[in-house]
């Protein structure tokens, strides 16, 4: 299927330019090849073209393509190898929906679904949850789920938005949909080891409002343009650090160190207590390691540190990197949430009967208890906040990516940016060339 193709900016090893119906980028050494990824032919499709494309180029190589006076221009048909099996740009572009309206429905669909999800969550607060106790009565429990639910709120207004913020919401919900799940799971694991009888009305409806945020944010994606194949072709793009650009190896291997450490850090005992009598005699116990509970329990804390390893490290090649930031924030927020969570409950006074021992035995004792944290408690902090801080460099990397604004590509079917400070020119134009202004393929 022939087609016709310019370049319109190099770098050292990838070029941008324009097909008659899309925006891509190729390996500068073979433009006429297919391109490695494209975008349709929107004011969307271009920035989201170009941020890419100056986040994988060296910084400062970028440079306009430019042909020398009196070089004919003439257009040049440029035939794209396999071009005849591949899918059509509308079922694959990554940065817009080939039909705005039905994306905007799906949209709005997709945000009263996560709205119906967060008043389920509200609702379960209330009811018994496990065990007979409800979320609100428990602080430490009543926090984070609060701020899970906050996430989805911030997810569902970004969804009804356009462009950027709706993939942002989009993204931003799709990790916290992902972290959440093995949590909601784990709390399910204590009913399911010790009877249904456990397993409260605060329980159901909140494990319907995460079903329910997270199909929300399921139907989000393909109206921000960011469906499945999509997604597949972004972990494709996870290639063999050998083949990043020099400048995002450390990066990107911090990103994922970080998540590994984190996730490993989380399984741990984090709460401390030291129980003290009136004779001098004193006694720690740790609690909450991850492999002391029951298998399905421990099965939702396994889940939970899989999904914020596996989020960071899609989050780390995703480009545009603020893209990949809102995904990475997503996964973040309830890993924070628990340990705010952990924080909360030390702040409480803790009972002899957690320990069994009567109120009786505690006063005949003189049993003082005192709250703390495990080193290794910090230590997951430590992990989260460089997380946190990479997510904060991979916005400012994507604002000044490659040190260069966006160009203005005309944002006219069939027309593209021109010369450096000139006018825009038909984007009709040969593939033009560095050195003798213009190439065949």
């Amino acid at each position: 299927m022939p087609e016709h193709v310019s370049i319109a900016y190099r770098g050292a090893n990838y070029a941008i330019g324009q097909g008659p119906q899309f925006y891509g980028v190729w390996h500068a050494a073979a433009p006429q090849g297919p391109p490695l990824e494209w975008w349709p032919l929107t004011p969307e499709g271009w920035t989201a073209a170009w941020m890419r494309f100056a986040s994988i180029e060296v910084p400062g190589t970028i440079t306009a393509v430019t042909a020398p006076p009196g070089t004919s221009t003439a257009p040049v048909t440029a035939v794209l190898p396999g071009a005849a099996t591949q899918p059509s740009v509308a079922e694959t572009s990554s940065a817009a929906p080939a039909n705005p309206v039905r994306a905007g429905r799906l949209a709005q669909a997709a945000a009263v679904l996560v709205a119906v999800g967060v008043v389920l969550g509200v609702a379960g607060l209330f009811p018994s949850y496990v065990d007979g106790a409800s979320i609100a009565s428990q602080a430490y429990n009543l926090v984070p789920h609060l701020i899970y639910l906050a996430a989805w709120v911030a997810s569902g207004a970004l969804i009804v938005l356009t462009g950027g913020r709706r993939q942002a919401g989009a993204l931003l919900g799709l990790g916290v949909s992902a972290v959440t799940f093995g949590l909601f799971f784990a709390d399910l694991g204590t009913p399911l080891s010790g009877g249904a009888h456990l397993m409260g009305a605060g329980l159901i409806l909140a494990v319907l409002g995460w079903l329910a945020c997270t199909i929300g944010v399921a139907l989000a994606l393909p109206a921000a343009g960011l469906s499945l194949r999509t997604l597949g072709r972004n972990r494709r793009a996870a290639r063999p650090a050998a083949r990043l650009a020099s400048h995002e190896i450390v990066p990107v291997a911090t990103v994922i160190l970080a998540a590994i450490g984190a996730a490993v850090a989380f399984a741990p005992s984090w709460d401390s207590y030291v129980l003290r009598t009136s004779a001098g005699v004193s006694q720690t116990v740790t609690a909450g390691n991850a492999f002391a509970n029951p298998a399905p329990v421990i099965v939702g804390d396994v889940a939970v540190m899989v999904a914020l390893v596996a989020v960071a490290a899609l989050a780390a090649f995703w480009r545009p990197t603020r893209l990949g930031a809102a995904l990475a924030v997503g996964a973040i927020i309830p890993m924070a949430a628990q340990a705010i969570s952990a924080i909360v409950m030390v702040a409480q006074p803790t009972s002899p009967e957690a320990f069994s021992i009567s109120p009786t035995q505690a006063a005949g004792l003189g049993l003082t208890i005192s709250n703390g944290l495990t080193p290794m408690f910090w230590v997951y902090c430590a992990f989260l906040a460089t997380l946190l801080l990479l997510c904060i460099w991979m916005l400012l990397a994507s604002d000044s990516a490659g040190g260069q604004a966006v160009p203005d590509p005309g944002h006219q079917p069939g027309w593209g940016t021109g010369a450096a400070g000139g006018p825009a020119q038909p984007m009709e134009a040969s593939l033009v060339g560095q050195q003798d202004g213009s190439e065949t393929v």
